[in-house]
């Protein structure tokens, strides 16, 4: 990945965080690694509930809206990773499991819009 492309998903990290953070989230989290399966962007607690989040970051005019980014197989992949992420932390939680997406859309000028949206999967 070039460093423009990091910088801009790391950017929209940074958003999604303060995003949940604002809306009562405990970001418990960040970047999550299981060795070659993948990355969980934000790992959070809202309330009883762990909440796997997706972020996605675009430029206005780029190929694809961020909220049309979670494919039937990228869901799938979330759902492993967010079961591998509870079994090396000791159980799920009494409230369960949520996958969220947070798409963060960058436009030209002004600020950056947030979008979230609860239980993609």
């Amino acid at each position: 990945m070039s460093k423009a492309r990091n910088a801009l998903g790391r950017y929209g990290e940074d958003l999604a965080v303060r995003w949940l953070t604002r809306t009562g989230m405990t970001i418990l989290e960040r970047n999550w690694r299981c060795g070659r399966s993948g990355e969980i962007d934000i790992v959070a607690r809202d309330g009883g509930s762990l909440v796997v989040c997706e972020v996605k970051t675009r430029r206005v005019g780029a190929y694809e809206h961020p909220m049309a980014a979670i494919s039937p197989r990228r869901a799938e992949r979330l759902r492993s990773l967010a079961e591998r992420w509870i079994h090396a932390h000791g159980g799920a939680p009494p409230g369960g499991v949520r996958i969220d997406l947070v798409g963060v859309l960058l436009p030209r000028r002004g600020a950056p819009t947030v979008e979230h949206v609860r239980g993609v999967s």
